[in-house]
C-alpha cells in the first residue's frame, strides 16, 4: 500500500501537468543554495516554476496523465521546469542560467505541446523569439505595409500634380 504523502505528491504533479503547458526536465547536481535562489527566481520572472520530485513519482504522474514517455531523462537528480504558457521564456532563462553557471546546470529535454523534446530541441526553442516579439514584427511588418501604400498613393497623386503644373508653366510661356 502506496504512503499518504507519495499519493499525495502524485497528485500534485499530475495538477502541474494538467495546469501547465509543458515541463522540461533539468540536472540540477552542482548548483548551491545561492544559484538554486537565482534561478527560481529568474524562472518565476519569466512565468516558469522549477520543483524537485522524486523521478518515480514523476514517471508515474506523467503515466496517468497520458504524456509521452520521458524514462531517459528522468535519471540521477532531476528538477522539473513547468511553464505556463510560453516555453520560449523559460527554455531562454534556463539556457542563459546554463551558460552562466559554466555547465553546473544541464538541460536534459522535456515535453513541450505534448511532445517529448530533447535538450537540443530545448536550446532551439530558447533562440526563438517570444510572443511579444512576434507580435511587435508582425505590427511593424503591417505598418510598413500601410505606410508604403501610403506613399504610393500620395506619390500617384504629386505626380499628377508636379505634371499639371510643367503643362501651365508651357502654356503661359
Amino acid at each position: 500500500m502506496p504512503q499518504q504523502y507519495k499519493i499525495d505528491a502524485v497528485a500534485e504533479i499530475e495538477s502541474k501537468i494538467q495546469n501547465n503547458a509543458g515541463v522540461f526536465v533539468v540536472n540540477y547536481s552542482g548548483l548551491t543554495v545561492l544559484q538554486a535562489q537565482e534561478l527560481r527566481h529568474q524562472l518565476r520572472e519569466s512565468g516558469a516554476e522549477m520543483k524537485v520530485y522524486k523521478n518515480n513519482l514523476v514517471r508515474l504522474a506523467l503515466k496517468n496523465q497520458e504524456q509521452p514517455e520521458i524514462d531517459e531523462l528522468l535519471v540521477g537528480p532531476c528538477a522539473y521546469v513547468f511553464y505556463e504558457t510560453e516555453p520560449v521564456e523559460a527554455a531562454k532563462a534556463l539556457k542563459t542560467f546554463a551558460e552562466k553557471s559554466k555547465g553546473v546546470l544541464e538541460i536534459k529535454g522535456g515535453i513541450s505541446d505534448g511532445a517529448a523534446v530533447s535538450a537540443d530541441e530545448v536550446k532551439a526553442i530558447a533562440e526563438l523569439p517570444t510572443k511579444d516579439q512576434l507580435l511587435g514584427q508582425i505590427a511593424g511588418l503591417i505598418n510598413g505595409f500601410a505606410r508604403d501604400i501610403a506613399v504610393c498613393t500620395n506619390g500617384v497623386a504629386s505626380g499628377l500634380a508636379r505634371t499639371i503644373q510643367q503643362i501651365s508653366e508651357q502654356k503661359a510661356a
